[in-house]
């Protein structure tokens, strides 16, 4: 392995790919090189897996399902397993408080704490073994037959994990996935492979039997074949719309399942009664979270009334207070972006927003005193119409967009024209006019004065911004079909 950076690479095989419940040597030498967000110096490079690698692991899949002990074990027996591996997991996490940072330039405060949750995840999919009901009696109609309404596992899964969280949208896939039991081949994004390395470790710690977990990382191409492999029975995919589109035409063809976590342009609808200080505390932090790089992000707030110009001051004032520097330091507020051409995008959509007459009011640029990494300041636009790609396009960086809404009614209008539907959030003072305002907000999530997911509930969008859901049970149904058994006398169990 060649690397250029001092930093510790908590990896034990960078150079071969886990397949069938071995670290194999991939077909080719080919590599990639993971680029430390905060430096611009190679950090890692990890096997670049070829169309005859993603074969092998698609055939070991499809192997442990169809002849292997994983989908005949009890849903407790399998549940024993995700509890190992949770504990497994937390013994990594500073591990993943490394490489997280390096690769996305997210916080490691905030690395460690995802982390715990990712656990707990595990955990909470093992509970549900003694709680879902997989199999129950069913009153059928058909001549007096005992009825059994059973839930089977689909088959096997293909994980397609993105750059921006990793662990987190790996762990809400494959856990219900293997609750259900089904068999997975977890195909890592090129420029965060970390995570999904650290968790084929811990599969193989816990011993998983052979096939039933396999991880490769490899682009675009060699993607799309797992998504075109007829073995194949569901992909499970967090990405961008555009690529959401193209995954769901090819599976259309052949009627694969699918659950798609899309891209959004989620709304904050700041009404005439809302804490203008709390309010612009809660979206200046959250647009720092992550350097803006989150799906959900409330990129576009839309204030009704007279609360405009009191509401653009305040965000300005507190984007100016935001600390940008190294995610280790424990000082820092916001760290870099993941990668040179994520930058890049950034500052192009903020370069078109001046041009087509939206007002810049902070940030914009690279940090003057960070000469290297992939840094950009927290931006604030004001004065920005709400048909403007400023407003509809998601930029996936820490870019914020204040539009003016005459009332209620227009600020609930603005926040429901777009494409995307992933989440949003109502700020008021009064309880029952945020639950009415958040029901006519067409969008997965809405949170109240805030900016919340419950993961338990289960995430996912309206429109283009997703089908099905994560988390929760609405997250575990996915990996389920449902089967019909209609006996002529009950079974003895």
């Amino acid at each position: 392995m060649t690397t250029l950076n001092t930093a510790a690479v908590p990896l034990q095989h960078p150079d071969r790919l886990f397949i069938d419940g071995k670290w194999v040597a991939p077909s080719s030498t080919a590599t990639i090189d993971v680029i430390d967000s905060g430096t611009e110096e190679l950090y890692f490079q990890v096997a670049e897996a070829q169309a005859a690698d993603m074969d092998h692991a698609v055939s070991a899949a499809r192997a442990a399902f169809d002849e292997g002990p994983w989908p005949r074990l009890t849903h407790e027996e399998r549940a024993g397993y995700l509890r190992a591996m949770a504990g497994q997991l937390r013994a990594r996490i500073p591990d993943i408080a490394e490489v997280w940072p390096r690769q996305a330039g997210v916080l490691q405060g905030l690395a460690f704490n995802m982390s715990e949750g990712d656990a707990h995840t595990l955990e909470y999919y093992a509970g549900l073994a003694a709680t879902y009901p997989f199999e129950e009696r069913y009153e059928s109609a058909a001549n007096g037959a005992f009825g059994l309404r059973v839930s089977e596992p689909v088959g096997v899964v293909g994980a397609i994990i993105p750059w921006n969280s990793p662990l987190a949208l790996l762990v809400v896939k494959v856990a219900p996935a293997l609750l259900a039991g089904c068999t997975v081949v977890v195909k890592a994004s090129p420029e965060a492979p970390g995570e999904a390395y650290v968790f084929a470790e811990i599969a193989e710690a816990v011993g998983l039997p052979p096939g039933v977990i396999n991880v490769v990382t490899a682009d675009r191409d060699v993607s799309e074949l797992l998504v075109r492999d007829p073995r194949v029975d569901k992909i499970a995919f967090t990405g961008s719309t555009a690529a959401g589109r193209r995954i769901a035409s090819i599976l259309g063809e052949r009627i694969g399942r699918y659950t798609l976590e899309l891209g959004g342009k989620s709304a904050a609808v700041v009404l005439d009664d809302a804490d203008i200080a709390q309010t612009a505390a809660v979206l200046a932090g959250q647009q720092c979270l992550a350097s803006g790089q989150v799906c959900a992000s409330l990129t576009r707030v839309i204030v009704s009334g007279d609360r405009y110009d009191e509401l653009v001051d305040a965000l300005a004032a507190n984007f100016a207070g935001v600390r940008v520097g190294s995610p280790f330091d424990p000082e820092t507020q916001m760290g870099p972006l993941a990668m040179s051409r994520q930058r890049d995008r950034v500052e192009g959509f903020i370069d078109r927003g001046v041009a087509a007459g939206a007002r810049l009011i902070t940030g914009g640029k690279r940090p003057a005193h960070l000469t290297r990494g992939y840094y950009i300041e927290p931006t604030l636009f004001a004065d920005v119409d709400n048909s403007s790609e400023l407003a509809q396009q998601e930029i996936f960086g820490p870019v914020l967009s204040v539009i003016r809404a005459a009332d209620d009614r227009e600020a609930v209008r603005f926040a429901n024209d777009t494409i995307y539907g992933l989440a949003g959030a109502v700020f008021t003072a009064d309880t029952n006019r945020a639950r009415t305002v958040a029901g006519q907000i067409r969008a997965g999530t809405i949170s109240h004065n805030s900016f919340n997911f419950d993961v338990q509930i289960g995430v996912g969008g309206f429109k283009q911004s997703g089908v099905g859901r994560e988390g929760g049970l609405a997250g575990l149904l996915p990996y389920l079909e449902t089967k019909a058994v209609l006996l002529a006398d009950a079974p003895d169990a």
